[in-house]
């Protein structure tokens, strides 16, 4: 090091001893903490406690809504006319592990002649699906399918051991 940088360096140490000397300035500053540190402490109230969380699992997505109409019995059975029964025997497709209430249609396709709906499943998934396929938990065969709806009939128990249809219809929806 040279003689310079010594001198350099002991010009800077002096310049900042001096210019960290006056308290003068802050004067103002320590006697307001002063005051504030004087005063007696408040009183903090304890964190309050809160009853433990209890997680509630709904377990009723396969029941009917009870904000839907119920289901009455309209049609009769006239005699010799073989009654409405759901077709056990067929595969089940993937739209019939839903509550139809759960279903929307989100929007339609034409392609070769054929139209189709697609299907929000309300868990993320959409699926496309044309006439006589099957939705819904109530043996639902799609009977119809336009542009803007999609027309299903249910086969439920009528409560004295038989079936009766029940037509229902998904409508897409207008976003706003």
């Amino acid at each position: 090091m040279s003689v310079q940088h010594v001198r350099l360096g002991l010009l800077l140490l002096a310049a900042l001893l001096v210019g960290c000397g006056g308290d003068r300035e802050f004067r103002d500053l320590q006697d307001f903490m002063a005051k504030t540190r004087a005063k007696p402490g408040g009183k903090i109230d304890p964190i309050p406690t809160f009853p433990p969380y209890e997680v509630f699992k709904y377990g009723a997505m396969a029941l009917r809504s009870p904000f839907d109409v119920p289901a009455t019995v309209t049609a009769q059975r006239a005699s010799g006319t073989p009654a409405v029964a759901p077709n056990e025997a067929r595969a089940r497709e993937v739209l019939e592990n839903y509550n139809i209430a759960s279903l929307s249609m989100v929007g339609s396709l034409y392609r070769d002649g054929t139209r189709w709906s697609l299907i929000d499943d309300g868990v993320g998934q959409i699926h496309r699906v044309t006439l006589g396929g099957y939705m819904g938990k109530n043996h639902g065969r799609i009977v119809s399918v336009s542009e803007d709806r999609t027309d299903v009939i249910e086969i439920i128990p009528d409560g004295e051991g038989g079936w009766v249809e029940r037509p229902r219809a998904l409508s897409l929806k207008e976003n706003h």
